[in-house]
Order: C-alpha cells, then structure tokens, then sequence
C-alpha cells in the first residue's frame, strides 16, 4: 500500500521542520516533503502527487492564500486536502480561506494534538484515513513543549544549564533601568518553587508603547519589550502557574501605530531567566527567536526598532 505523502509549506525552517517531526513521530510511515514558500510548493505541485498540503499564509514569492486558490484552479488538486497553519486566526483571514477552498485551519501557536487532528479530518474526508492509520502511531507526550522539544533533540534530554543567547539590543533605546538578570538559565529551584497566581490585567508592567501580547500553547501573556533587534526580542512577563518552556513555539502580537495595526511574530522561545535574582522571581525573561523570512514582517521589525519600541525603563512591580 503507498504511503500518505504530505507537502510542508512554510518560509520558517524551524516550523517546518517542527511540523514534520510531529508527523513521523505520530505516522512513521508516513512521507514529508518540504517547500520554503508558494512558490516552490506549486512547482513540486505541478510535478509530483501529494496527499495534504500544510500551508503557512505570510510567505514571500507567493502566499498560502495564493497558493490555495491556484491548487483549487487545478482538476487535479480540488478535492486535495490543504490546511493553513498561520497566525492569521482573525475571523475575516478564516472566512477568506474558506471562501478559497481550505479544508481546515491550523492557528499558531498549536499543539501536536491540534496539529493531528486536523491531518486526521482532512484525509478523513477523502477517505484516505485508514491509510494514514495503517502506520502503528508511537506514544505521544501530551506537553506542547515537551513535544517540540523531542521532536527537535530526537527525543535527547535538554541541556538545562546552558548559558542564555546575548540580549539583543536596540540601538535607538535609552539604556534600561532593570533588576540585575542572572548569567544562567533558570535552575530546578525556579521550576519546582510555589506557583504564583496568573497576573491580572492590573498587575501587567505600565506603558503601552513597548507593550504586546505573546501566544503561546498553555495561553496568553501580556508582556513588556525590553529590547528588539531584526532577530529576537527580549520579553519580560509576568510568572504564573504554568511556566513557558524553551523551544515553544509562540507569536509575538505588537499593536504599533495610530490605526493601531497588530503585527504577528512567528517564533520560538530561546532562552528563559529569572528577571530578578532570587530564586522565586515573580518575572521571566524570555528570548523570542523570530522565524519568519517574510520580506513585509522584516520591515516591520525595523520600523520598530527605528521607533524605539522596546520599554525604555522597567521595574518588576511597577
């Protein structure tokens, strides 16, 4: 029997790369192929038979969107299984996808459930789920972070104690008034200390300017933007009861500008601190890597960076 062959569509490697992993793990007999945009996609499309597209929609060259409505002009790829997996959840971004002959929808940050069982709707429709299934699945971890993570190490513990990526700076900030951060990463102590309850909207760090909300697979944060560069940002939120693991996968939403446009980082989480040096910090410092390639997100970033977006001076409690 041929194997369930799947394209991933995506201009981030480490998302790619991220969603292929959870795929063989679950499917080992399944195929992965890889495309960095619309593009490449629609030429292996024209080449070559695929069972499911996963597809990205904010690429360069060609969108997911246009790539979608080409695949849908096809004969021989309308009825072809295509799932977006974006950070574009707005409900106008939904409808215009499933006006353009989408078979499901993904949203950025997921799970490796959500993930599946997408997949699994989308052959089921076509009737090419028993297929998939016919490939015995492994056992999963029902952790998001744990997931990516083996996906990533193949299945190697994590270094835990590993020193931390340098800060990355803007250059146009005033320098930052902060509590000293520790050179290491964050020790058992930190991960096994009391819980702390979830902040509320009052206790989030004051200033809106440097300011946004990081998604990530346990929930939301509102977060302060303690420096930016074209490739990461250092964020300060605020602890709950849930601790955000490295690797997780997130998106980083900035409202910038007087029409108040919301801008969606894609990205992974690189490296965690305590913000405070003591072992039961109430703030995290969180290193978001940027993963998209997308030339419009690109200039955004800068235009940040040019603005001074970073929160010029941050005080844990204020």
């Amino acid at each position: 029997m041929s194997k369930i062959s799947v394209l991933v569509v995506d201009d981030a490697s480490f998302i790619r790369d991220l969603v292929k992993k959870c795929l063989r793990n679950y499917f080992p007999g399944i195929r992965t192929e890889d495309a960095v945009n619309g593009k490449k996609a629609q030429a292996m499309l024209a080449k070559e038979a695929f069972d499911l597209v996963l597809c990205d929609w904010e690429m360069p060259e060609m969108s997911g969107l246009e790539l979608l409505t080409w695949c849908r002009e096809q004969d021989n790829l309308k009825t072809m299984p295509f799932v977006m997996v974006t950070s574009r959840g707005d409900k106008e971004n939904v409808v215009q996808a499933i006006q353009a002959g989408v078979s499901g929808y993904v949203s950025k940050p997921f799970t490796n459930e959500q993930l599946l069982t997408k997949v699994k709707q989308a052959l089921n429709k076509v009737g090419k789920l028993d297929t998939l299934m016919n490939s015995a699945p492994t056992k999963m971890n029902s952790a998001f972070g744990n997931d990516s993570l083996s996906a990533l190490t193949g299945g190697k513990p994590a270094v835990v104690g590993g020193a931390p990526a340098a800060a990355a700076v803007n250059p146009f900030a005033k320098p930052a008034v902060v509590a000293p951060t520790p050179a290491a990463a964050p020790s058992r102590g930190l991960l096994n200390s009391p819980p702390v309850k979830a902040p509320t909207a009052s206790a989030a760090p004051a200033g809106g300017r440097g300011q946004g909300q990081l998604r990530l697979p346990s929930g939301n944060q509102q977060c302060v933007i303690k420096a930016l560069s074209i490739k990461e940002a250092l964020l300060v939120v605020k602890r709950t009861d849930t601790l955000p693991q490295i690797l997780d996968s997130a998106v980083l939403d900035l409202e910038q500008g007087d029409n108040a446009e919301i801008a969606r980082l894609n990205g992974y989480l690189h490296a965690i601190v305590a913000f405070e040096q003591k072992a039961d910090s109430d703030w995290l410092q969180l290193t978001f890597r940027f993963v998209d390639q997308d030339a419009q997100k690109l200039d955004y970033i800068s235009r940040l960076i040019a603005r001074g977006t970073a929160q010029k001076h941050f005080v844990p409690g204020a």
